[in-house]
């Protein structure tokens, strides 16, 4: 009985494990590594979330003086905590400067490479999946 409780336990910790993989999509689905982008602007929310952190800024055109809403993607929040982030690394207002990889679909959405934090000078990178091996 115990053998079969244990073996229970140990598959349901392996799919457990595995089934938030197999949603999870590869950075060539989405982005496009030949568009690379670099915008400057100020924090609107953040969503400190599995599977990815995702933070939106306004940037100002500084032609047309119009304002537009950009979501990037960073990695996981492991991930960022492995690389320095907290929850407070980034507040609602800050100015930050942020390359990227543009979206497929020309949507205002980038996946993050580099957030500089404009009142520190102080650039993070952003865990992106950009470049593994297997997002090719």
């Amino acid at each position: 009985m115990k053998r079969s409780i244990v073996a229970f336990l140990a598959v349901s910790c392996l799919l457990g494990a595995v089934a938030p993989l197999l949603a999870h999509h590869s950075f060539a689905a989405e982005f496009d590594r030949d568009k690379p982008i670099t915008l400057r602007g100020y924090v609107t929310k953040v969503e400190w979330t599995n599977p990815h952190v995702w933070f939106y800024i306004n940037v100002k055109d500084e032609k047309t003086g119009r304002t537009t809403n950009w979501g990037f993607e960073m990695g996981p929040p492991h991930g960022l905590q492995g690389g320095g982030w907290t929850r407070e690394t980034m507040q609602l207002g800050d100015e930050v400067i942020v390359t990227g990889t543009l979206a497929k679909n020309g949507s205002n959405r980038a996946n993050a490479r580099n957030v500089t934090l404009a009142k520190t000078g102080k650039k993070m990178g952003a865990a992106s999946s950009e470049g593994q091996a297997d997002q090719q």
